[in-house]
């Protein structure tokens, strides 16, 4: 199997699909391992390296899609590498299609099968590949957010933390999963005032049995959420619905009576975001304001950190690689149900119902 590592050229996204460590593995598996020259510079890992690993360096990305069979990369491709993916191609990446119609009729367009990293499952229903990354974006979203509340940066000149005499910051995290439980760390941790908003009670028992009185667990209510807001300095995006658009849970009204200079990290962004108000932004412009509340909407957090996150995403991705390129996609599909679940186009067809629902177009069924 010849497997395809282009470069990513997302605004600022410095990772890269897979590690020299990774590439090794599947050279000395039989496989040919095609990288772009620079794929991994912005990581730390230099050409060299993956020469030294056994893989092939070509120039260019139209050169890796032409000879590589399945593609791997960290986001989503972007309109120029759409018309570089065919019928003979497996892409294996972050799609997060719910957001964005026009990429799924791209992808549908060009005829190839398309693994969504995020609704990829293990044996026991969890998102292995998801989760990594979900970890990073939810630890640096507090620490972003600590950033944007700086006065020179428009923010309200707020320390999350406080100082002897000073109330600390009020930090609310809407959602208790991987990105909403890896932001409370980080702000407990700066000594912010935390509240967190849920559906899932089990989620929020969890929560108190580990910081008991130092956060407070709220079941979430448009009510509940409106009140909170009132008086946060920082909100924190972290809702999911696997493959779904993110319900938009905080109007324009809620965004309108916070306070100036608050911030709204979105990280539910990749998905649509959680806010009316978010729309996507990039790390060159990260902030917009509306009603003088600064919203942080980049989707590729991660790729800010890239050796933490590049080194993170090929320890989750390296065994369903392995799999689909020892075994081949359907062959791998029948052995491993999540990794079948992670389809959502197959041969330029829609499987995922979810994106279907979404974007009003037919859905298919990989059954025969």
């Amino acid at each position: 199997m010849i497997i395809g590592v282009p470069k990513e050229i997302k605004d600022h996204e410095f990772r890269v699909a897979l590690t020299p460590s990774g590439a090794k593995e599947l050279c000395e598996r039989g496989h040919r391992v095609i990288i772009q020259k620079g794929a991994g510079e912005g990581t730390g890992f230099p050409d060299q390296a993956y020469q030294q690993a056994g893989a092939v360096l070509l120039s260019t990305a139209k050169e890796v899609f032409a000879e590589g069979q399945v593609i791997l990369k960290v986001k989503e491709p972007q309109l120029e590498e759409w018309e570089l993916l065919t019928g003979h191609h497996v892409l294996f990446a972050y799609l997060h299609l719910a957001a964005s119609k026009s990429l799924t009729e791209g992808l549908l367009k060009s005829g190839c099968t398309a693994i969504a990293y995020e609704t990829t499952e293990d044996r026991h229903g969890q998102f292995p590949l998801l989760r990594p990354m979900s970890e990073i974006a939810g630890r640096m979203s507090v620490q972003i957010g600590a950033h944007f509340l700086e006065k020179l940066q428009g923010g309200s000149g707020t320390l999350l933390g406080g100082v002897p005499g000073v109330s600390p910051g009020e930090v609310v995290v809407l959602g208790s999963g991987v990105v909403g439980s890896s932001a409370i760390k980080i702000a407990v941790g700066m000594g912010a005032k935390v509240t967190v908003l849920s559906l899932d009670l089990q989620q929020m028992q969890s929560l108190d049995a580990v910081y008991q009185n130092r956060i407070m667990t709220l079941v979430s209510t448009k009510g509940m959420i409106q009140d909170l807001l009132k008086r946060a300095d920082l909100v924190i995006g972290a809702v999911y619905l696997p493959a779904a658009r993110t319900p938009r849970i905080i109007t324009r009204e809620m965004v309108a009576e916070m306070k100036p200079g608050s911030v709204i990290v979105d990280v539910s962004v990749d998905q649509g975001g959680c806010a009316e108000t978010t729309r996507p932004t990039t790390h060159t412009e990260p902030i917009h304001t509306v009603n003088g509340v600064l919203h942080y909407g980049v989707s590729n957090i991660p790729g800010i950190v890239p050796y933490t996150a590049t080194n993170a995403l090929t320890n989750a991705t390296l065994p369903f690689i392995v799999q689909l390129v020892e075994q081949g996609l359907e062959q791998a599909m029948t052995t491993n149900p999540g990794l079948r679940k992670g389809v959502s186009v197959f041969k330029g067809q829609l499987i995922c119902q979810a994106v279907s629902e979404v974007h009003g177009l037919g859905v298919h069924s990989l059954d025969p």
